[in-house]
């Protein structure tokens, strides 16, 4: 795993199928995004992960991107409906499989992410 191992303390949920937590594939493994974290299961552990800056998931501007998944209107942020997850050094939401990114008055597609 490229990423540091950071756990994630008092968590008294357990994540797994049916847990009512969005779902991704990421790095071999399954992460649950659990307000605005994405939480690896690892027995009783619970570990912060992190998708990483990659040629597939980038954190670069794509001011052109036509966004789907929601009005042109829509803006990102802690209560935009969306679920937030952790990308490199910021956040990004998951929007039908993708990664937007609010910036500059637009938004940015930071790559696909893959739910299951």
């Amino acid at each position: 795993m490229a990423e540091s191992c950071k756990h994630h303390d008092h968590h008294n949920h357990i994540h797994g199928p049916g847990c009512g937590h969005t779902a991704i594939q990421h790095e071999g493994h399954v992460d649950y995004i659990h307000d605005g974290h994405l939480h690896h299961q690892d027995g009783k552990v619970v570990e912060e992960h992190s998708i990483a800056v990659s040629a597939a998931n980038p954190d670069a501007c794509t001011k052109d991107h036509a966004c789907g998944g929601h009005p042109a209107n829509h803006v990102h942020g802690p209560d935009c409906g969306h679920p937030a997850v952790p990308h490199g050094n910021h956040t990004d939401y998951l929007v039908d499989g993708h990664l937007h990114h609010p910036h500059g008055g637009h938004c940015d597609d930071h790559g696909k992410v893959e739910e299951v």
